[in-house]
């Protein structure tokens, strides 16, 4: 498993924590950027970037972060190829993958705390997609 990781400045930080549990968890990672929390800069940018690498590695996932996680995850959606879903907790990180079959996972800088983020990245990287009747769905989204 491989995961592209990408934020703007408000995720920042919490890329770098995801970096540390995808570590723990043995799971494979490119930092895409952005590379500090001081310069601003704009997140489609680094949702773009993100984007161009699932393209290319359609098994792969991704990791997206802002300050709230709805603007990188909302340009991150607007790619055909992505199913980018904004989690909050370890339930919706589980539905996301088990009901959604999404392959990017999203959440806000400034909006959890490490001990959520750590839950939701395990969960949402420990969960399957179950398919049946939740696969005609997924593929109306293209």
């Amino acid at each position: 498993m491989k995961v592209f990781l990408a934020s703007d400045h408000g995720g920042f930080c919490v890329k770098e924590y995801a970096k540390q549990v995808l570590d723990d968890l043995g799971i494979s990672y490119v930092d895409l950027g952005t590379n500090n929390a001081s310069q601003s800069v704009d997140y489609p940018d680094f949702a773009l970037i993100l984007s161009e690498h699932l393209k290319t590695d359609l098994n792969a996932f991704g990791i997206v972060a802002c300050g709230t996680g709805i603007g990188i995850s909302m340009a991150a959606n607007r790619h055909k190829h992505i199913r980018c879903a904004l989690c909050h907790d370890q339930t919706s990180a589980r539905l996301a993958r088990a009901h959604n079959n999404a392959n990017v996972l999203a959440f806000g800088g400034r909006m959890l705390g490490n001990a959520v983020i750590q839950d939701i990245i395990k969960t949402f990287f420990s969960t399957e997609f179950e398919g049946g009747r939740h696969e005609r769905r997924i593929l109306k989204f293209s």
